[in-house]
């Protein structure tokens, strides 16, 4: 139950002065529902202002605040021209004070002729004119504006104003209750950090960067404990230790010997099922590096110790695949592999579940439906996560309890992730890599193409399908007017334009198309029945037709180094030499044409992760804590590379000593957890 402390902070934010169904929308699409949320809705900069007593001791381009007086109103003489207010300084200096459209009636009731007002804006100059365009804030004295001086921006949505978020934030300050201690009086210490609720109000009045470093801390904090807390939870359960005896393992007949890092990940994977204690890994593997052989060999092993493994995929189009692939190599086992997912009914379905009750299916695989309160299992061993960074840590935690006893579980990622995030992401689990890939597979061609040249792009698209060869065309949006710029490709446009080239050959995916629709233009893709599959980003990951050799991905600078290199392991999936065209738009920024260098350069997509992070930070790299949410929202890259190991330290020091967070500051360590919503860590130190 969360503490009685935090209860005016998780208040409805409709709770707050002002708040009511017109800007509860707006609101809601900043994620910001309770008082909670609008006290850390942290500034994104601040605007610092210098009071300056007249205009000569300003500077073009400082925001200022002067005292003017009004001398006279000068119309606009059309309605796109500005209304001027002509001001002077005490020394003499003219001023304009510049209003457009309908704010010039407002500025005739600002001011008055002949009387004196304070103004906050930035000093510009135009012609000879020193001027403000749409001050700030006016003021009958200066007083009125001295608090103004340093002024918080907050992120705003349609309905929002920086005055009414301001306004909501200090409500939310006021609020915040005196909370205990979490941080150890050593570290608090040595980065002279003042408490909580002082350095809330620090951050969001500009006063202190050590105030924002203090907040980050926190947050990584919350998530380290958390992570340790399932870690240690995981070692208290009892598990069944899997031994297998190689019998089914021996009968695989695989396209290609394993590679060092696939013989090294099974190995420690075999280690760890045959303990007792539930085994909790991460495999991170590079694009076609060869995850799934060695999941099989993972789900294998417990068969062949009498257990069942399931393995559990984030879309219905990847469980398909796996399916498909699991039960093709798995053939001369005679191990059954089933699949179930949302859309299997009646009949079919049935089947399905007695043969999970009774074990006469050893590997089940699917999505979320494998784990419904409805099914059951004879025996679960094994689960296997794939694209792990799809699901929160509080569902690997609801998947890992279908067993009789807690079954090992192997997440899976195909984004390689940087060394510096592995710990913040999953801190809670041993990582294996494969950063090697298997014989044979050969490199992918990859050139950068300027946009002008599309049409030589669609008659080399031509070529290629005339050879019986299928194509990929990736683009960023689905319609016209989701981003405000006008010249982006847009999926649907695109596929029209090539649809009247190439007729019923092109077959079109995207996230917003029906589940049925969609998988059936990607089986009449993997058919081969269709040659071009138009797309957005839906198919980045788990896409396999061998037959596909040619990627084209426009608007390429748009995209992360991680994403570009997901959609370009689509391609290069079989014997017949691959192609990826990056075609750029006209203005490409310099970030921008070092990204696509780098593509053109490496296929490591361990090194593509790094160059990533420095190109972009850890947003996108971060994962999700649950489906599209980002885990951290106050601490960014620099905070995590400089404090996480820290925090890492401070929580594994409390976890040792204080394992049921009962002392005075393991208690103030629970609040942490709720606060920051972790409480799945909480509900671990009660068993559930």
């Amino acid at each position: 139950m969360r503490p009685e402390t935090l209860n005016t902070l998780f208040a409805d934010s409709e709770s707050l002065e002002g708040v009511g169904p017109k800007l509860r929308k707006p609101l809601e699409k900043l994620g910001l529902t309770r008082v909670k949320d609008i006290a850390y809705h942290l500034p994104d900069r601040f605007v610092r202002r210098h009071a300056v007593t007249d205009l000569d001791e300003a500077t073009v381009g400082e925001n200022v605040v002067v005292g003017l007086t009004v001398m006279e109103h000068r119309a606009s003489p059309s309605s796109r021209a500005p209304h001027r207010v002509i001001a002077q300084d005490v020394k003499g200096n003219v001023c304009a004070l510049v209003y457009f459209g309908k704010a010039s009636y407002t500025a005739r009731k600002l001011f008055p002729v002949g009387e004196k007002r304070w103004i906050a804006g930035k000093l510009e100059q135009y012609d000879q004119w020193l001027q403000i365009v749409h001050p700030d804030h006016v003021a009958e004295d200066s007083a009125g504006l001295m608090g103004h001086l340093v002024e918080p921006v907050y992120p705003l949505a349609e309905g929002l104003t920086q005055p009414k978020v301001a306004h909501l934030a200090q409500q939310a300050l006021d609020r915040a209750p005196e909370l205990p201690e979490w941080i150890e009086p050593g570290v608090l210490a040595r980065h002279d950090w003042a408490d909580w609720r002082e350095a809330l109000r620090l951050v969001h009045r500009g006063e202190s960067a050590a105030a924002r470093d203090r907040l980050a801390y926190d947050e990584l904090l919350a998530n380290s404990l958390a992570l340790m807390l399932v870690r240690a939870d995981n070692r208290k359960r009892r598990g069944q230790a899997l031994r297998g005896d190689g019998r089914l393992r021996a009968k695989l007949s695989l396209p290609f010997p394993l590679t060092g890092a696939q013989t090294r990940s099974i190995r420690e994977i075999e280690g760890d099922v045959a303990q007792e204690a539930p085994m909790l890994r991460l495999l991170q593997g590079d694009v076609g590096s060869g995850k799934t052989v060695v999941a099989l060999e993972a789900m294998l092993i417990a068969v062949e110790a009498g257990a069942q493994a399931a393995m559990l995929a984030p879309t219905e189009i990847l469980a398909r695949q796996h399916y498909q692939t699991l039960r093709d190599m798995a053939a001369p086992t005679g191990v059954t592999v089933a699949l179930l997912t949302g859309r299997d009914k009646g009949r079919a379905r049935e089947s399905i579940l007695m043969g999970l009750l009774d074990g006469s299916i050893d590997i089940i695989v699917g999505t979320h439906a494998i784990f419904q309160e409805t099914v059951s299992y004879r025996n679960l061993g094994l689960v296997v996560i794939d694209e792990q960074h799809r699901f929160g840590v509080g569902q690997r935690l609801m998947l890992t309890r279908k067993g009789r006893v807690t079954p090992h579980c192997l997440a899976m990622t195909a984004t390689p992730i940087p060394r510096t995030l592995t710990l913040a992401q999953y801190g809670e689990m041993e990582v294996s890599r494969l950063d090697e890939l298997p014989p044979g597979r050969q490199a992918i061609d990859t050139r950068v193409i300027a946009i002008d040249r599309l049409s030589d792009v669609v008659d080399g698209i031509a070529r290629h399908l005339e050879t019986g060869q299928q194509a990929y065309w990736v683009c960023p949006m689905v319609r016209e007017g989701e981003q405000e710029r006008d010249d982006l490709a847009a999926a649907e446009a695109r596929y029209a334009a090539l649809k009247a080239r190439f007729g019923d050959n092109v077959v079109l995916v995207h996230g917003q198309l029906k589940p049925e629709l969609k998988d059936a233009a990607m089986e009449r893709f993997a058919r081969g029945e269709a040659k071009l599959l138009v797309a957005t980003t839906v198919i980045e990951v788990g896409v396999d037709v061998p037959n596909a050799t040619l990627m084209v991905i426009e608007q390429a600078e748009r995209f992360g180094l991680a994403q570009l290199h997901q959609l370009r392991g689509r391609v290069g999936r079989g014997s017949e030499k691959s192609v990826c065209l990056l075609l750029r738009g006209e203005a490409l920024s310099e970030v921008g044409r070092e990204r696509l260098a780098l593509m053109r350069e490496t296929q490591d997509g361990f090194r593509l992760a790094e160059e990533d992070l420095r190109l972009r930070g850890g947003g996108e790299l971060l994962g999700t804590r649950q489906s599209g949410d980002a885990p951290f929202r106050i601490a960014d890259l620099e905070q995590i590379q400089r404090l996480l190991p820290v925090a890492h330290d401070d929580a594994r020091l409390l976890i040792e000593r204080d394992g049921g967070l009962a002392s005075p500051r393991g208690e103030a360590a629970r609040v942490l957890l709720y606060l920051f919503e972790r409480d799945w860590g909480v509900q671990l130190l009660r068993g559930g």
